[in-house]
């Protein structure tokens, strides 16, 4: 039988982990917000690199499921901002694209993962609880 997503606790939260969803479509962000908040994740959205930039601050812990193709600032220019401000957060990639060049950016980007979507719900919840685990 089937892993029902919503009906697994990863409760990493404990320790003040966030995880923040970054697309520029609102339902791929209104889906993942449902997944992860059913799951226990204490969890942000943002429509725009640039909106999650400036609410960056430091200390902040968890990963960032990020879109790599959205309009305005890139991926490189978002892990640099997150470096100058001492943010600790893996980047895990949640794209539309499966092609070379979308997997080439993750790498440069240090990105701990990259799904597809539509993405296996399970198999995203544990890369996410593996990362707020290790990064504790």
């Amino acid at each position: 039988m089937p892993r029902l997503a919503a009906s697994i606790s990863y409760n990493t939260n404990m320790n003040n982990n966030k995880v923040f969803v970054i697309d520029d479509d609102l339902s791929v962000r209104k889906g993942l917000m449902r997944l992860l908040t059913a799951a226990g994740l204490d969890a942000l959205d943002f429509a725009t690199v640039k909106k999650f930039k400036d609410s960056l601050e430091s200390g902040i812990s968890g990963c960032v499921l990020l879109d790599i193709r959205m309009p305005g600032i890139s991926g490189e220019e978002l892990v640099a901002a997150m470096k100058n401000c001492g943010s600790n957060l893996s980047i895990i990639i949640v794209s539309a694209d499966d092609d070379q060049e979308a997997r080439e950016l993750a790498k440069d980007i240090g990105a701990v993962g990259f799904f597809r979507k539509p993405v296996d719900g399970a198999a995203l919840l544990d890369t996410i609880s593996w990362n707020l685990r290790r990064g504790q």
